[in-house]
């Protein structure tokens, strides 16, 4: 699902490395063997380090777009993932990532257009496919809901939501339907 669009993709699939010459790949490994062992704070110290000497590191500016969405602080991840698609418009993972985010904030027409711009460069881009499907899920779930609040005594609506709830919940989490204020369920999405 969305939510977990981040974690899977904490580097680029050497897209980046021929792109721009940056990080050496132990700073690169070592900065996520920190994150990956709990220590992200220390993790981001290192990619501050590196990116002091070497601003326009594109990989290691992505690593650390990763670590900071996995602190909760998602709008500082945004702000690099779109620096990093101004200069790379021909990169994949940043729109995949960009759409995480989105989709997270319950930005679904956002994410959506991330993703396709995603696939549009990558046809083959496996996650952004899956995350494609998770966000028309989603923004089904939230036309379902709609029109279940102005049609109540529908019979197929009720059965039709909970069962695209059933899809955007996260498998770590129970299977009862959790909607958020909208209506909607909680932002599922592969990083």
């Amino acid at each position: 699902m969305l939510s977990r669009i981040l974690v899977i993709g904490l580097l680029l699939c050497g897209t980046l490395a021929s792109q721009a010459r940056g990080a050496t790949a132990e700073e690169l490994a070592e900065v996520t063997r920190l994150h990956r062992a709990g220590q992200t704070a220390a993790a981001l110290e290192r990619a501050d380090r590196s990116l002091a000497g070497n601003p326009k590191d594109a990989q290691m500016r992505f690593l650390k777009s990763v670590l900071l969405a996995d602190s909760g602080r998602a709008g500082e991840a945004q702000a690099i993932l779109q620096q990093i698609v101004q200069e790379y418009p021909e990169l994949a993972e940043p729109h995949n990532n960009l759409a995480a985010i989105y989709a997270a904030s319950g930005e679904y027409a956002k994410s959506r257009a991330e993703l396709e711009e995603a696939i549009r460069l990558n046809p083959g881009y496996a996650p952004a496919h899956e995350n494609l499907g998770d966000v028309h899920a989603l923004l089904a779930s939230q036309s379902y809901a709609r029109a279940l609040r102005l049609e109540p005594s529908s019979t197929s609506l009720p059965r039709k939501l909970a069962l695209v709830r059933q899809l955007t919940t996260p498998l770590s989490e129970p299977r009862a339907p959790a909607a958020s204020a909208s209506g909607a369920a909680a932002a599922p999405v592969r990083r």
